[in-house]
């Protein structure tokens, strides 16, 4: 069964790092979530290690600065590995032969700065449809002409943002993955990089040099089943992308419910928000 937790304190000395999401754990997306800042500092001093993990669809750089920006320490992460990163680095390394995408992206440039360093084409007569962001107030149909054609061309779409939802202040937003999988249900070939698959969890557990491993995450999709699948320890936080559907039921019964739903495992422990 679940093990309800107050503070992460009280399990992090039994395994070797910490590895946070993003969206719903560290921050809403434009600020911290309360206590959090101090509950990792603190951990920080303690000797633990921590590292971000994210379905994000930018590099880790700029992932890294955001949460910088937003009062994490600068130093406080030793590693953070996103989805974003993990295509880049196929790209670059030949994995993914395309050439020419059409990027699908939340702002206006995110696309080319992701490109960076690449030897690529962000325009012109595409060879496979690059999604890796939407605006936060994106309307579900807003992109599906472009992705109406890239069915028709038979294009493959690299999803570098697997999250169909992610939590904003107050509300939900529609993330790529909703796009996607959207595109692969009505026969498209659809290519995820980002939990809950299996490369992503490799790569940083690689990069860290780490055995046992614990995933702090608010999605039982994308982060308990993915630290499942990986053989990691997982804790769901309460707040973040399920935080209406825990306000209203007796916590262990809203879980099981979830887990039900959702056809995942249970986490290793829950908590209601990061401290």
């Amino acid at each position: 069964m679940t093990r309800a937790l107050r503070t992460l304190a009280e399990v992090a000395g039994d395994y070797d790092a910490i590895v946070l999401d993003q969206w719903g754990v560290l921050h809403n997306g434009s600020r911290p979530y309360p206590g959090a800042v101090e509950a990792l500092k603190q951990l920080k001093a303690s000797g633990h290690r921590l590292a971000v993990l994210s379905n994000s669809g930018k590099r880790a750089a700029p992932n890294r600065a955001r949460i910088a920006a937003m009062g994490f320490p600068n130093d406080l992460f030793e590693l953070v590995m996103t989805s974003g990163e993990a295509l880049w680095r196929d790209v670059a390394e030949g994995r993914v032969t395309a050439r020419r995408f059409r990027a699908i992206e939340a702002a206006m440039g995110d696309a080319a700065a992701w490109a960076e360093g690449l030897d690529i084409v962000l325009d012109g007569e595409a060879e496979a449809i690059l999604l890796m962001g939407l605006d936060d107030d994106c309307p579900p149909d807003a992109w599906q002409p472009v992705m109406q054609e890239a069915l028709s061309r038979g294009l493959p779409v690299y999803c570098s943002n697997p999250d169909r939802q992610s939590p904003r202040a107050g509300r939900l937003v529609i993330a790529p993955g909703t796009l996607a999988f959207d595109y692969r249900e009505r026969g498209g070939d659809v290519v995820f990089y980002g939990k809950p698959h299996r490369p992503v969890f490799d790569a940083a557990e690689t990069a860290l040099g780490a055995l046992r491993l614990l995933m702090v995450g608010d999605s039982l999709e994308h982060d308990i089943a993915g630290a499942a699948s990986a053989g990691w320890d997982s804790v769901l936080v309460q707040g973040g992308l399920y935080a209406a559907t825990f306000a209203a039921g007796e916590p262990d019964t809203v879980l099981a419910a979830l887990c039900h739903e959702k056809a995942t495992p249970q986490p290793t422990y829950r908590i209601e928000a990061l401290q």
